[in-house]
């Protein structure tokens, strides 16, 4: 099925665009499913943007979604770096101030979903941290 909307699209800009908003669609449902509780969609601040800010319990998660329709570049989460998470932490940081949530917290999940044969695998990395990232 997303093979086929892609293909309509011809730039590969917008390929990229619909197969993230695609993943981050996933990802809230899945979220949701999970008993997380959605607070923001896309909350950009100057330097980064959180793709989903939820809540479970007291912990307030700024979630990255990465999507990806081939292996051709390495699993999804591959692409969260060390400069990703700090902007990620960023976020998150402004997002609990901005809506008087404690820092202490705040976690950083990342949600890789990867199409294989038009069916998303779905894998959660539950509060990562740099020394995950850097290794």
């Amino acid at each position: 099925m997303l093979s086929k909307i892609l293909s309509f699209f011809g730039s590969e800009k917008s390929k990229n665009k619909i197969t993230g908003r695609s993943g981050e669609e996933l990802a809230l449902k899945y979220l949701e499913k999970k008993g997380f509780k959605i607070l923001e969609k896309n909350f950009r601040v100057r330097g980064g943007e959180a793709d989903l800010v939820v809540k479970k319990g007291e912990n307030i998660v700024v979630v990255e979604v990465k999507t990806r329709t081939t292996e051709k570049f390495g699993p999804p989460q591959s692409a969260v770096n060390k400069r990703k998470f700090r902007r990620l932490l960023l976020a998150g940081t402004l997002f609990c101030r901005k809506k008087g949530y404690s820092t202490s917290v705040l976690r950083i999940d990342v949600i890789s979903i990867q199409f294989k044969n038009g069916e998303p695998l779905i894998r959660h990395f539950e509060n990562i941290n740099l020394s995950q990232i850097c290794q």
